[in-house]
């Protein structure tokens, strides 16, 4: 009996795919879309494992902090497209550089040199513990993950700056103008932010997910910045503070601050 119409165009038709289209089985591991050797795809390579932690947390050597070193600064604010409006006014900064005598207030007395009251040294959000900015957010714009980091929702900020009035340690900075007109080159892997929206530094969360340390911690060439699990023993950053004596902002203020000062 002969095929009708619709059969004959329905075997031509898988026929003409036949032709174009080599067996399954002739195909390479790359072409047919399967694992190469070693279990990692030639056409689509992963990225690095994400790092996790139970409690991240940064330790800053202040005494291998070169005199006017700002390479944190600039990778830093690279990485995350923070403007330079070039004006104290309209300051936007992620991570900044201050003096001993303006950060540890209550450790300065008259006896202390100096060279070490001048001594400039990173500040930047200290991710803590129990942080005041999360309890006086109204839309949840500012939260914190379980393993400590404290976040921002740019979508969800509105501008109230409340924050920014309960942060003890000025770590928050407010776009009050259009900023990206004045980033000076646009880092398409991270968002750029809008006009009366807050921003801060966020531990590098982007490049932790891609198993990637915070761009202030890898640019140093001094290793003056270590970062890693505060709860693991056997971490950087918990054997360096096992080791040495250090000091936090502020911690009377009951915040705890994750971000420990060795002077």
């Amino acid at each position: 009996m002969a095929p009708t119409r619709r059969e004959f165009l329905k075997i031509a038709g898988v026929s003409a795919v036949g032709l174009v289209l080599p067996p399954l089985a002739t195909l390479t591991g790359a072409q047919a879309g399967m694992p190469a050797a070693g279990g990692v795809s030639q056409t689509a390579p992963g990225p690095l494992p994400a790092l996790r932690a139970k409690r991240w947390a940064m330790a800053v050597d202040a005494g291998k902090c070169p005199p006017g070193c700002r390479d944190c600064i600039t990778a830093c604010h690279l990485a995350h497209n923070v403007p330079d409006f070039g004006n104290a006014k309209d300051d936007v900064h992620w991570i900044g550089l201050e003096r001993v005598d303006h950060v540890f207030p209550a450790e300065i007395h008259s006896r202390l040199p100096e060279s070490f009251k001048r001594l400039s040294v990173p500040v930047l959000c200290n991710h803590c513990e129990n942080p005041p900015c999360v309890r006086v957010c109204p839309t949840q714009a500012t939260f914190q993950r379980a393993d400590g980091i404290v976040m921002m929702d740019y979508h969800r900020c509105i501008g109230c700056r409340f924050c920014m009035a309960a942060c003890p340690y000025g770590s928050r900075s407010m776009n009050y103008r259009d900023p990206r007109p004045f980033i000076p080159k646009i880092n398409a892997d991270f968002p750029t932010r809008t006009r009366g929206v807050v921003e801060k530094c966020n531990f590098c969360e982007e490049g932790l997910a891609r198993g990637i340390l915070p761009a202030c911690v890898t640019i140093c060439k001094e290793k003056a910045l270590v970062f890693g699990d505060l709860e693991d023993p056997g971490s950087d950053v918990r054997r360096l503070l096992d080791g040495r004596f250090s000091i936090r902002r502020r911690p009377d203020l009951g915040t705890g601050p994750q971000v420990y000062y060795l002077l």
